[in-house]
């Protein structure tokens, strides 16, 4: 069994950056659901912009708002205004086709990579 990547939001813009919210990203349903990722899903984010990396979980954004919030702890890291891929892996013995998607500058659906 090995770590696939299964989903993923390529050049996704953070939105705000919330230190006092109780930890995890924030991303706006929508997104969520193009790529599959659930509810309380661990990601992994990798900033573009300056290279940081961490691991968190997924929480629901209003739909269509664009939202992608870095709360808590990782808002320290990855602050408002980088722009971020957001990776999702499952364990999986054979090999996936993954959902991989970019996003605009204000984190629209553009196509499916």
């Amino acid at each position: 069994m090995r770590w696939i990547l299964r989903s993923k939001i390529h050049k996704a813009t953070v939105t705000e950056a919330n230190v006092e919210y109780v930890g995890s990203i924030t991303i706006d349903e929508d997104l969520v659901d193009l790529v599959g990722f659930l509810p309380g899903e661990k990601v992994l984010v990798s900033s573009n912009t300056t290279g940081a990396r961490l691991e968190t979980y997924v929480l629901l954004g209003k739909r269509g708002s664009g939202t992608i919030c870095m709360n808590g702890a990782a808002a320290h890291l990855i602050k408002g205004g980088e722009e971020i891929i957001v990776m999702g892996f499952e364990l999986s013995d054979v090999p996936l086709h993954p959902k991989i998607i970019l996003v605009d500058g204000k984190n629209k659906f553009v196509k499916y990579l």
